[in-house]
């Protein structure tokens, strides 16, 4: 995660690791939680039904788990039919061992306190079986396991027989298949998994560094789904498609379909492959299928790959393709590709289906070359964009939950961001369907300072590669790169996080993605390193991860906005009242405010980031001691607002510079895995505070901004057209409202794909303006009406960098900007009116609507007033999404905003809308006329 310029980041990392609306329903109407996935939410049937049809594969439903320490039956005792696993605990069908005694009670919630202290790592310092039985009527069809996920290692047993050892079943991101054909039985059938203990030190697995609280399982267990596959005697396998883009036209594509064909039998067959490729997005008409086939003879036990291309299959020339855009930039249109294999039926004349495949893909391309400054530029279908992202974050316990993941997606889209990092914990398939029809671009990659990065191409000693290391790695590029592949959201793959790979590990990685067909760039590093065979990564890596002020981001130097920083942020994202009151004691809560000093369990588990001194200093020293917990989060939620929007600002306001251009920047992190106080942009449970909307304001489509360097005025625009006739009008305030300057500009043009204008420059000084102050900045198009607005809290006294003592976490603050005026704003007072309504196209979902006015009758303006969609016992309403919140208004001024959410997340209650803000007393409304 983090870049290791000196050895003593290697010694803490040792320590750390011991849509439019409809789109939006789409997610908002799937069901299930409300916001996280539920400590019970484990549901094990006590056999899987599998059937016997070719082509299907089904997932085992759950499993019975215990400690080898409280087994004392042999493996092939274990792994009969029919033993009896009373005592045991229940797991579902992806589960580390800790998920399922939680989910068991066995174990008080975790995420609550300290509560996962109490929890005794010894009791996973030894195997566990993962045990599970399935039924099969026929057993005339061929039968394999298909199964990855393994964490760290398992000898796996099938009827009482040993079908794989852990040497050979190692790694959580190797793929097997396994053939237990001669020993399945009509009826039932059992198969067991011995897990060995994880240590991602020592094993090529998942593990966590200084992002949470590592759970004392270490992620031991099962993790992806256990496919039991059917068919016949000739077996495929490896289905993708290869696209080719005519660019800058996009008039054409050409499609390359490659797929293996495996006769598992002893006898000659001559099988008959077929297929079809259908458009199947948003866009895509009915009817547009290609159809072909082909005869593939095959000796016994042969294997053969038949490739399909327009030079034999002149339909794959595809005129007027549907192409896949990212979100803000086009639709996300896909395609499917069905293949079938058949064999021939002996006396028939007729064949049978031996197996089938289907899954979607897209059309797109996608560059990332080096720009003069030796920075890494994406272009996808031959226009360029600034990669907007942050790191996303699996559950700590590695849940699946999709509604969960999607409520999260979309929060991506909603803020306007194009892009995921995510650095191992390389998620479930659903994801990456989901990724793609939200059209959010992810880049995946190896952790960081795991065994991993043991072995790399630099001067650090990490942990030592054996010679079974070099086979797993490379097992697991090729399995996550045949996985990945035809996803068109995943634009690169990074095979180094802090540093490169040396030269043979690079090359394993490289012969696994090149022989997997891998379509997009391949990057050798998340930090400014380069690879033996790669190059240089044009990526860089150099923090911060803890509090720097707003002004820091606009200096093209250290963190600040030139070229792709692949992880980086202010540090802490203190969360919401409600969610503070849900994750700590009491005790904790009162040390969160009073003492700087006090050691934060739900920040870090690094020495670095063992308080939070650094932020409640800068916290204090610019908005003033905290008076309370309530006074401590609305500060938090003023400073998280102003500085994750300066982040995402900086950066596209650079990006269009003629010299050291930024080029991409991802926000550490967009979610935490756990209930944290550190690096999020939304927490735990879904709720939005300062850091959210700071978010979605700076990467609005068409967004007017203030640069703290230089005290210029810009435009913004990430639409595709230009836009013209724009109107700014620029004011500053004095904190009691009073007017001091004000300019407005006047026929201002801006290009497309994220073109800046620079309206006007502030005055160095204004006459009567008080230390602290407010800037409102207004833009509104060619026919009068307001398309950005946004304010800002300043200071005639700058925050001061001392950028000589950088280290690799963060630039020391010298001086404080001056922000204590807030503290004597007159309160303001503020009206709502809220109505409800059922949506139409979407009956699942209600969309509330707010006018929320200040009504007051002097100059103060309500600054950063907050909207909570709350039900019948004040609690929030989770997921939601606001058009716009945490707004500012002048006396007289109104905005309407709309909230979207489930409507079965009120629990059968009334909705109501929270109203309160930095200088606004706390009120509740109904939100009445519900239909």
């Amino acid at each position: 995660m983090f870049p290791s310029p000196v050895r003593v980041l290697r010694v803490v990392r040792r320590e750390t690791a011991a849509l439019a609306v409809l789109g939006l329903l789409g997610a908002l109407v799937a069901g299930a939680p409300a916001a996280a996935p539920s400590p019970r939410a484990v549901h094990v049937r006590t056999a899987t039904a599998v059937p016997a049809a070719p082509g299907s594969a089904t997932p085992l439903s759950g499993y019975t788990i215990r400690s080898t320490a409280e087994v004392s039956d042999a493996a092939a005792v274990v792994s009969a039919p029919g033993y009896p696993t009373t005592g045991w605990y229940p797991a579902g069908p992806r589960s580390t061992v800790l998920a399922a005694l939680v989910a068991d009670g066995k174990h008080p919630d975790p995420f609550y306190s300290t509560n996962q202290q109490r929890i005794p790592a010894a009791d996973f310092a030894v195997p566990w079986w993962f045990r599970a039985e399935f039924t099969v009527e026929d057993t005339s069809s061929r039968t394999y396991l298909d199964f990855s996920g393994v964490v760290s290692a398992a000898d796996v047993f099938v009827n009482g027989e040993q079908v794989a050892t852990a040497s050979a079943v190692a790694g959580a991101y190797t793929r097997h298949e396994l053939d237990v054909t001669a020993l399945v039985r009509a009826g039932a059938n059992a198969v067991a998994f011995r897990i060995k203990p994880n240590n991602p030190r020592k094993n090529l697995t998942m593990g966590w560094l200084d992002w949470l609280q590592p759970p004392p399982d270490e992620n031991m267990g099962i993790v992806r789904d256990v496919l039991v596959r059917r068919g016949g005697p000739v077996a495929l396998r490896d289905a993708h498609v290869v696209t080719s883009l005519a660019l800058p036209s996009l008039a054409s594509a050409d499609l390359t379909v490659k797929a293996q064909v495996r006769n598992d039998s002893a006898e000659a067959v001559t099988a008959t492959v077929s297929g079809t490729i259908d458009a199947t997005g948003p866009t895509s008409p009915t009817g547009t299928g290609i159809a072909f086939r082909r005869d593939v003879p095959l000796r016994a036990h042969e294997t053969k790959t038949v490739v399909f291309a327009p030079a034999d299959t002149p339909r794959l020339h595809l005129d007027s393709p549907r192409v896949w855009w990212p979100a803000g930039m086009g639709a996300q249109d896909l395609y499917a590709l069905d293949l079938t294999v058949t064999v021939p039926v002996a006396g028939t004349g007729t064949g049978a289906v031996s197996d089938r495949s289907r899954h979607a893909f897209g059309i797109r391309s996608v560059q990332a070359p080096l720009n003069k400054d030796g920075a890494r530029q994406y272009s996808v279908n031959g226009r360029p964009l600034l990669i907007r992202g942050a790191g996303w974050s699996p559950d700590q316990l590695l849940r699946w939950d999709r509604t969960y993941a999607e409520d999260r997606v979309a929060y991506a889209r909603d803020l306007g961001l194009n892009t995921l990092r995510l650095e191992g914990h390389l998620e479930q398939d659903e994801f990456f369907d989901l990724t793609d029809r939200y059209g959010i671009l992810t880049l995946p990659g190896w952790q960081c300072c795991t065994k991993w990065e043991g072995e790399v191409n630099g001067t650090e000693a990490g942990e030592s590669w054996t010679a079974a290391d070099h086979p797993v790695a490379r097992a697991s590029m090729a399995a996550e790169a045949a996985r990945l592949r035809d996803h068109p959201s995943v634009v690169s793959f990074l095979i180094g996080s802090d540093f490169a790979p040396d030269a043979e590990i690079e090359k394993g990685y490289l012969d696994a993605l090149e022989a997997a067909d891998w379509p997009t760039p391949v990057i050798p590093a998340a930090s400014a390193k380069s690879a033996p065979l790669s190059g240089p990564s044009g990526m860089r890596m150099p923090g911060p991860y803890d509090w720097v002020p707003p002004g820091y981001w606009y200096d093209k130097r250290e963190g600040g906005a030139t070229g792709f920083n692949s992880e980086t942020s202010a540090g802490p994202d203190v969360p919401t009242l409600d969610t503070l009151r849900r994750m700590m004691s009491p005790a904790e809560l009162t040390a969160l405010w009073k003492d700087p000093a006090a050691p934060q369990y739900h920040r870090s588990p690094s020495r670095t980031y063992a308080t939070l001194k650094l932020y409640d200093d800068a916290l204090a020293g610019r908005y003033g001691a905290a008076r309370s917990l309530e006074d401590y989060v609305a500060k938090a939620q003023l400073a998280q607002y102003e500085n994750v929007r300066a982040q995402f600002e900086a950066y596209a306001r650079n990006a269009t510079d003629a010299s050291k251009p930024s080029t991409g920047v991802i926000y550490w992190m967009f979610n935490s895995g756990w209930t944290s106080l550190h690096w999020q942009l939304v927490d735990r449970f879904l709720d939005q505070g300062g850091a959210y909307f700071g978010a979605k304001k700076a990467n609005e489509p068409l967004h007017i901004q203030y640069s703290y360097d230089d005290r210029t005025v810009a435009v913004v625009n990430r639409r595709a057209a230009a836009v013209s006739g724009l109107t700014a009008r620029v004011s500053l305030f004095n904190t009691d409202g009073t007017q001091k300057y004000d300019r407005t500009v006047t026929g201002i043009g801006v290009g497309g794909d994220g073109a800046k204008a620079t309206a006007l420059t502030l005055p160095a000084s204004v006459e009567g303006l008080s230390t602290t102050h407010l800037a409102r900045l207004v833009l509104t198009d060619a026919a009068g009406r307001e398309v950005s607005r946004n304010v800002y809290w300043l200071s005639t006294r700058r925050d001061v960098c001392d950028y000589d003592e950088s280290d690799w976490y963060h630039t020391p603050t010298t001086a404080y900007a001056d922000l204590t005026g807030l503290r004597s704003m007159a309160q303001a007072a503020v009206s709502a009116t809220a109505t409800t309504a059922v949506v139409a196209d979407a009956p699942a979902t209600s969309t509330t609507t707010v006018t929320v006015r200040n009504t007051g009758t002097g100059n103060t303006p309500a600054l950063l007033t907050d909207l909570h969609l709350v039900d019948g016992k004040d609690v929030p309403v989770l997921p939601v999404q606001w058009s716009d919140n945490q707004i500012s208004l002048w006396p007289g001024e109104s905005a309407t905003l709309t909230a979207t959410y489930r409507t079965a997340d009120l629990h059968g209650s009334a909705p109501r809308i929270r109203v309160s803000g930095w200088n606004t007393p706390t009120a509740t409304v109904p939100a009445s006329g519900r239909r």
